[in-house]
């Protein structure tokens, strides 16, 4: 079993994302809707994702 804990960004504990360390140095990522799907993660990969996901939020909406 993982420590799964909630990202200090998620309101209410609705929506919320987990992520646990494993013993391997991995880290697992689900989210609180569908705890049964368990991304695996090494932190590489999850600091690429966030950034991503960070730029996307920042990028500027096309015009209409």
């Amino acid at each position: 079993m993982y420590a799964w804990q909630k990202s200090s960004f998620s309101a209410d504990g609705v929506n919320c994302v987990n992520i646990a360390p494993t013993p391997d140095g991995t880290l697992r990522l689900r989210e609180s809707d569908h705890p049964e799907t368990i991304l695996t993660l090494s932190q590489a990969d999850l600091r690429g994702l966030l950034g991503v996901l960070k730029a996307d939020r920042t990028a500027t909406p096309p015009p209409t």
